[in-house]
Parts: C-alpha cells; sequence; structure tokens
C-alpha cells in the first residue's frame, strides 16, 4: 500500500476534515483516506466485477417495466 504526504493544507480545510472524522468515529487519517478514496472513483476492473456480481445476484429474474408506475405517480 502506498502512503502520500499532502503539503500546506489551509487550516480550516483540516479543522472541517476533522469534525467530519468525529462525526463519523473515525480517525483523521481514515476520514482523508476515504475522501481520497471516494473521490479517486473505481476503476473499471473494480466496476466491471462489481456488474458481474449484479448480473450473478439478479440472474434469470424478470422485471416489469416502470414507465406506468411512473405515469401514474405523476398524475396525482
Amino acid at each position: 500500500m502506498a502512503d502520500i504526504l499532502v503539503r500546506g493544507l489551509n487550516a480550516e480545510t483540516v479543522k472541517r476534515l476533522k469534525a467530519r472524522a468525529k462525526r463519523n468515529a473515525r480517525s483523521l487519517q481514515s476520514e482523508a483516506k476515504l475522501v481520497l478514496e471516494q473521490a479517486a472513483g473505481a476503476g473499471a476492473d473494480e466496476v466491471a466485477a462489481m456488474l458481474d456480481r449484479w448480473k450473478q445476484r439478479f440472474a434469470g429474474r424478470r422485471f416489469a417495466g416502470s414507465a406506468d408506475l411512473i405515469r401514474k405517480d405523476r398524475a396525482r
């Protein structure tokens, strides 16, 4: 696992990140790691694996269209 060092962060940014970490019951490092991972998004391999899991989970199932339900809801 790689390490990074972020220099020159604004004091207000660090304060907000610390508050966010406290609200989420995480350390500052864990919160910063989560924020960076979310900002980086999922890679193509991760997305493909997730889609494969969903395909397996719903294999063989048939789903009705939702257009009629949406029209009824809009007409309320």
